[in-house]
Formats: structure tokens, sequence, C-alpha cells
């Protein structure tokens, strides 16, 4: 029963891990954006073009998330936004 309770509260906090979803704010832009999957994808592409090695977004130092954030709005989908963009 131990083992059995130990594996559905692994199973539960790694669920919620992969579904979570947050705001992170662009203080160039003054603009929030979900990050989620597409998100993701999007971050994980400009470590691979700018040669970074990967690592949390959040980890990252000031300079480089507005690195980020300014790749990210030269590389939105033709209109300056999407779907995982809020106001």
């Amino acid at each position: 029963m131990f083992v059995a309770a130990a594996f559905f509260g692994t199973l539960l906090i790694s669920g919620c891990a992969v579904r979570g979803e947050y705001r992170v704010y662009d203080p160039e832009y003054h603009d929030y954006h979900r990050w989620n999957h597409t998100e993701n994808d999007y971050y994980v592409r400009w470590e691979d073009e700018t040669h970074r090695h990967h690592r949390d977004f959040r980890q990252r130092d000031q300079q480089e998330q507005d690195q980020y954030w300014q790749w990210r709005h030269q590389h939105e989908n033709g209109h300056g936004h999407d779907h995982g963009h809020t106001h």
C-alpha cells in the first residue's frame, strides 16, 4: 500500500508539472507571455539558433532573457501575436 501511495503521489506531482503553465513578463514590450508547450518550442529553437546550452528560462540572467524576448518578437506568427501571448 505504501509503494502504491508513493507511485501515485509521484505521478500526480509529475502530471501537474507537465501541464503546468505560467506567465512570464517581458519588460521590453511590457506584456506577459504564457509559458506553455508552444512558448517552450520557441525557446528551444532560440537556444539552438543562438548556440546556447539548454537551461530553464527562469535560470537565465536578465540580459539573456531580454535577448530571448527580442528574438521571440521577431519570430511571432507574422502578425506580432500568437495564442501564447497575452497583454
